[in-house]
């Protein structure tokens, strides 16, 4: 279960790093049999932002991507079935090519990124991957002809270029990326809708009854940082900022809500609101917060 929440955590958080640069598709199907993309990315020809923000992920969303996280360390079955993730969309973009008589160009098609906590040597070696000049260590590079390569997040650099990467590794790894993530300046793009996201994590962690010891540790160090942003919002008077974490914590608690139930959320106090925060750990259903507004 806490798998599942992480895996759902990973793909809203790329989802909301590279929705400005292009066109993003969570679980996206692929021919063959039942297979499903993580996330497949396609820049768009104008981009919002400069890609630089993201540092080495910036360099990943240049050209169109798949983006494969893994909690759990990546076993090599599972890295070869992404590869034929890979290999299939190119052998349809082909065929399509073929078909409509056009020659297909090869920076079209997506380049896999399997993002892993760890990959032990045996692993690495099995792929015969190797290192290539203006990627930092950690980042392994199939045979060009696969289009592919092994992201392991927890031997990155600790930079300010592999901070995003960092936020998907585990343990401490990726508490000092949350710790180093509040310390950016508020004037970054993309700080605080990825503080949310990291959140919004911290509360479904919290919502689940059999946790592992690192998801408690992960909860116990985030319950500072979430109090701090919180304070911080309200000394700032961020009203909307606090409505806007409720709600998103609603919609994953409860599922949408309409807007007639927006509007009475929105027409909460600071301290009503800090109060629905702690109660919706307890809704199960759309039902227990228009009983909570009534009361």
């Amino acid at each position: 279960m806490t798998r599942f929440i992480h895996d759902e955590f990973a793909k809203d958080y790329l989802e909301e790093l590279l929705k400005n640069y292009g066109t993003v598709e969570p679980d996206k199907k692929v021919s063959g049999e039942k297979k499903e993309i993580d996330i497949l990315f396609t820049p768009s020809a104008q981009q919002t932002y400069d890609l630089e923000l993201l540092g080495v992920l910036g360099k990943f969303a240049e050209y169109p991507a798949i983006l494969e996280p893994f909690r759990n360390a990546a076993p090599a079955d599972e890295i070869c079935d992404c590869v034929i993730k890979v290999l299939e969309v190119k052998a349809k973009m082909r065929r399509e090519a073929k078909a409509n008589d056009t020659k297909l160009q090869e920076e079209k098609i997506p380049k896999l990124w399997v993002l892993t906590p760890t990959a032990s040597q045996t692993i690495l070696s099995g792929f015969n991957v190797n290192q290539k000049e203006g990627f930092p260590p950690g980042i392994y590079f199939l045979g060009d002809n696969l289009r592919s390569a092994i992201v392991a997040i927890h031997q990155l650099p600790k930079t300010i270029e592999t901070l995003w990467l960092r936020l998907l590794g585990r343990g401490r790894v990726q508490e000092q990326a949350i710790e180093e993530l509040q310390q950016l300046p508020p004037s970054n793009l993309f700080q605080q809708a990825t503080l949310k996201l990291v959140y919004n994590l911290r509360e479904n962690l919290r919502a689940n009854q059999n946790l592992e010891e690192e998801d408690r540790e992960l909860i116990v160090r985030l319950k500072p940082l979430y109090e701090q942003d919180r304070e911080r919002a309200i000394q700032e008077g961020n009203l909307q900022g606090e409505q806007r974490l409720v709600l998103r914590l609603l919609n994953r608690r409860i599922g949408e809500i309409d807007a007639s139930l927006i509007e009475r959320v929105q027409g909460l106090s600071i301290e009503q609101l800090e109060a629905l925060g702690e109660a919706l750990l307890d809704f199960s259903e759309v039902a227990d917060l228009e009983a909570w507004l009534n009361q």
